[in-house]
């Protein structure tokens, strides 16, 4: 079977309206939380990141932001030391993302497994753009 590629110019080419790159399901184990039982321990975090990109053409991995560079700043955090509050942490996450200029929009969502008895996770989730 052949395939024949989409015109890319001219009447009837499709349009790029957008691009997203996302993160899902991101594990790290992190010093946060207010209480004192919280404090001096690691607890697990589970991460999502969505970034709305502009529209461009994507050929090559220095076209787009790769997600990879999403894990580290999330990582970067983590290693700075203890964070009192999930919002805070998504945050500053959100705003690492949106230090690359291709990024219009960032949405953090940081769920905090263990945190509220009888329920699967509490958490948060900022949306930061420009």
């Amino acid at each position: 079977m052949s395939v024949t590629p989409l015109p890319l110019t001219g009447a009837g080419a499709p349009r790029l309206e957008g691009l997203t790159v996302f993160v899902r399901g991101l594990t790290l184990e992190a010093g946060i939380g207010i209480h004192d039982h919280e404090l001096g321990r690691l607890q697990r975090l589970v991460i999502d990141v969505t970034l709305d990109l502009s529209p461009v053409p994507i050929e090559r991995l220095g076209d787009t932001v790769n997600y990879e560079t999403v894990a580290a700043a999330a990582r970067a955090i983590v290693s700075e030391g203890h964070v009192g509050l999930v919002e805070t942490f998504a945050q500053r996450l959100a705003t690492a993302c949106l230090n690359d200029s291709r990024v219009r929009r960032c949405s953090v969502r940081i769920e905090k497994p263990g945190a509220l008895q009888g329920a699967e996770a509490a958490g948060c989730e900022v949306l930061l753009s420009r």
